[in-house]
């Protein structure tokens, strides 16, 4: 079998599939359009979202205050029919504040026995606020969390539900204060969403929309279990070789010891590993399910390139010293592909 035969589906489940796609790329449509009937100027940063859900992965939202980044958790826990809770991160905030702790019970016999109380994590869609005010032994616990889906207290694994995703926000202002994600939490999130102002337009509709007497409301369009099935159609997308062989050159093009790119070569202090490669397809294939389409091109690694990569890269001194970013490089990185 080559290595094209792999990535096509048989030919008796292509229907099948066909018809799976096009209903769930309608249901996903409706739910776009409830989510931005209530935020406004934001449809990538909402497409991304949805992308790192269906995928079954955890995203980073990073802008500064006010651009809805908590109203858009709270609305896709609605719209998704996920049962999302919220913890906000502060440097006095305990693993077990997030995890859970085991408490010391007394019966009426005289028999004393741990009782394990669950905390916040417990939840479908987690929103951690601020996450890098959070002190490193929190944020451990909660790496465990996202890459286990599970925690451990004394002794003893508690499964988290299913699904799980955290959508952690993070302010690129205030710095002062804050414990900087260690590169193994940061490479657990799937994408990182950068949050920018919405355009003149959208913040009008915006203003007329959320002052006035009735403000529209979230409800539900789809299910934990229909999110599930999305997440099992979504590893069926078939992936042409073109695409793989696209994400493979993209993802090696940034290790600077590897890399035919001179830029890369000089500016990059260290690169993406394969955990980058494998969120790339992932994203490519809930990117074109999002749009009802049966397999991704070359145009979704163009687009999903920075929100993949970004966080998963470094610049060396000298880089950062002329003033390089890491947005260049990725700019570079992609432009054979184009």
């Amino acid at each position: 079998m080559t290595q094209v035969e792999r990535f096509t589906p048989p030919p008796e489940n292509s229907a099948h599939l066909v018809a799976e796609v096009e209903e769930l790329g309608q249901r996903l449509a409706a739910v776009r359009e409830r989510i931005g009937r209530v935020i406004f100027g934001q449809r990538e940063v909402v497409d991304q979202a949805l992308i790192t859900l269906l995928a079954g992965g955890h995203c980073l939202l990073i802008g500064v205050p006010g651009l809805a980044k908590t109203r858009l958790v709270e609305t896709l826990g609605v719209v998704l029919g996920l049962e999302d809770k919220r913890i906000q991160c502060t440097p006095d905030l305990m693993p077990a504040d997030i995890i859970g702790s085991e408490v010391l019970e007394e019966s009426e016999s005289g028999r004393r026995s741990f009782r394990f109380i669950p905390g916040p994590v417990f939840c479908q869609l987690l929103m951690a606020d601020e996450i890098n005010r959070a002190s490193p032994r929190t944020q451990s616990a909660l790496l465990q969390a996202m890459q286990e889906h599970r925690v451990s207290v004394g002794g003893h694994y508690h499964a988290l539900p299913r699904p799980f995703h955290v959508l952690a926000t993070q302010n690129p202002l205030e710095q002062e204060g804050t414990y900087p994600l260690p590169e193994a939490q940061l490479d657990r999130f799937l994408l990182q969403i950068d949050v920018s102002y919405p355009d003149l337009e959208s913040e009008r509709r915006m203003l007329i929309a959320t002052t006035g007497v009735n403000e529209e409301k979230p409800v539900a369009v789809i299910g934990a279990q229909d999110l599930l099935a999305a997440q099992r159609l979504v590893r069926r997308i078939p992936v042409g070789e073109s695409v793989v062989e696209a994400i493979l050159r993209l993802v090696r093009a940034g290790r600077p010891e590897e890399s035919d790119i001179p830029e890369a070569r000089q500016h990059i202090a260290w690169g993406p590993g394969p955990r980058a490669s494998q969120a790339l397809m992932l994203a490519c294939r809930a990117r074109a399910l999002l749009e009802g389409r049966l397999s991704p091109s070359i145009d979704d690694v163009l687009a999903l390139a920075a929100p993949v990569l970004r966080h998963r890269m470094a610049l060396s001194f000298a880089a950062r010293a002329d003033g390089v970013t890491i947005p260049q490089i990725i700019e570079r990185l992609a432009a054979p592909l184009r």
